[in-house]
């Protein structure tokens, strides 16, 4: 996938031309659109705007993230200049080729200027003061909308709060702690200002009451508050793609369990020299994407999909693995998980773990697969029926590891099970199929020796 930006022809966009900050004469604007981040991809969402309007930018620095159907991409800049013009602010929607800002190019990057500031710096205390705190220190780079209606109710002014949010987005708890930081400093000046006055309210409630109430007031108004957001896109996705499964697919979830004490025993004993060697450490999942290899091999339909008339078979395995990452869960995708190790598993699913987070995943990295694993074991789910990523025929759900009581040789004992769920398309899986599935899932991570002898 490439990701760029794209010049007008001399003929589309063009802007009357500007005074570059060193006096020289300026070339026309460079527009900023949206880039091709997908063949069946038209419309994206505008995620976070990294540069501010005015701002110098350098060539190739990232401008703006953009949300697809599939993932995040960050779009770089045309050129060096000075960003301005900004047509799309964060989650309003543009279609592929759409202009969202301009660029005038420039030479100079903004340290350059800043050389007359030192005698606007000069006059007086009160100057200086103000200036850190309504610029440098913490000042937003965006304000989201429960902030702005906070600060809107309360007559504040944005740039003098600090910004604690990621990327600089001023957030509704930096105005809540700033107005109780705020309040008690404010009060006494209301008395101030009508001196007559004070000897009447006394009875009533002391003053540190009158602040008390603004604050529940405020506090009261902001637990009543609402607000309306259009859905990411892919929140859009994910909701057509489950409506689609359930309409399309006849699914059907089936259970067992499984004792996690041997992969927990091996897992154990070969950490460290794993770590040592490998440079990451050994997870459970490495051990259920290779038992998912063994189970696909013999029961190939859940590996398969349906094509109209006609099923496809296939010969090899891509199993997406669900990851949490900072715009939701994420699938993607090990490629030929049959020829890969457990140390080249683990380091696979350990950068497409970071790159979720930094929310650098791109479209390629979730496209295909055939098989899917969803741990909602991570987050605590003792039981789930997870739902078929379409057009695959089955997802394997994962779920927590808790001491229970078992039979094991005519004896009750204490061991680590965990239960599984195997959601399956019965248009193209049977039952008897599905039930081997699993519990040859069962079987290979209760008896890890099975992958190495083929049993």
């Amino acid at each position: 996938m490439t990701v760029g930006l794209h010049s007008p022809q001399p003929d589309t966009i063009s802007r009357p031309p500007r005074l570059h900050p060193s006096n020289d004469p300026v070339s026309e604007a460079i527009n900023v659109e949206v880039p091709t981040v997908g063949e069946s991809i038209s419309e994206v969402q505008i995620g976070q705007w990294l540069k501010q309007e005015g701002e110098w930018v350098s060539e190739g620095e990232d401008l703006v993230e953009i949300e697809t159907e599939k993932a995040s991409v960050q779009v770089p800049a045309p050129s060096s200049g000075i960003l301005q013009g900004i047509l799309k602010s964060s989650e309003e929607f543009a279609t592929v080729g759409e202009v969202i800002a301009s660029i005038v190019p420039s030479d100079q990057p903004a340290p350059s200027d800043p050389s007359p500031a030192p005698t606007p710096a000069a006059p007086t205390a009160t100057s200086t003061a103000t200036e850190p705190a309504a610029g440098e220190s913490g000042a937003p780079k965006f304000v989201m909308p429960a902030a702005q209606r906070l600060i809107d109710e309360n007559g504040l002014i944005a740039s003098e709060i600090p910004a604690t949010g990621p990327g600089g987005r001023l957030l509704k708890e930096d105005v809540q702690a700033f107005l109780d930081r705020e309040q008690p400093a404010s009060s006494p000046t209301t008395p101030a200002a009508t001196p007559a006055k004070p000897p009447t309210p006394a009875p009533q409630s002391p003053p540190v009451s009158s602040s008390r109430a603004i604050s529940n007031s405020v506090t009261e108004a902001s637990h009543r508050s609402e607000e309306i957001k259009p859905l990411s896109m892919l929140r859009r996705t994910i909701a057509a793609r489950l409506v689609e499964a359930q309409q399309t697919a006849a699914l059907l979830t089936t259970f067992n369990e499984i004792d996690m004490q041997p992969v927990m025993s091996i897992r154990k004993k070969y950490q460290d020299r794993f770590i040592e060697r490998h440079g990451v450490k050994l997870g459970f999942m490495s051990f259920f994407a290779k038992a998912a290899v063994e189970a696909l091999r013999r029961f190939p339909a859940v590996n398969a999909e349906i094509q109209g008339d006609h099923v496809l078979y296939r010969h090899y395995q891509d199993i997406g693995v669900a990851i949490g990452g900072g715009k939701g869960l994420v699938v993607p995708i090990l490629r030929n998980v049959e020829r890969m190790t457990f140390a080249e598993i683990e380091l696979a699913i350990g950068e497409f773990a970071k790159k979720a987070s930094e929310n650098r995943i791109q479209a390629d990295d979730l496209i295909g697969g055939t098989f899917t694993i969803s741990n909602g074991g991570v987050y605590g789910s003792l039981l789930s029926t997870p739902i078929v990523n379409p057009p695959q025929s089955g997802i394997l759900g994962l779920h927590s590891i808790q001491q229970r009581p078992i039979a094991l040789d005519g004896q009750v004992v204490i061991r680590p099970m965990m239960y599984v769920a195997l959601t399956y398309d019965h248009r193209i899986v049977d039952g008897r199929e599905a039930v081997g599935f699993l519990k040859t899932i069962k079987d290979v991570i209760e008896d890890p020796s099975r992958l190495f002898l083929e049993l």
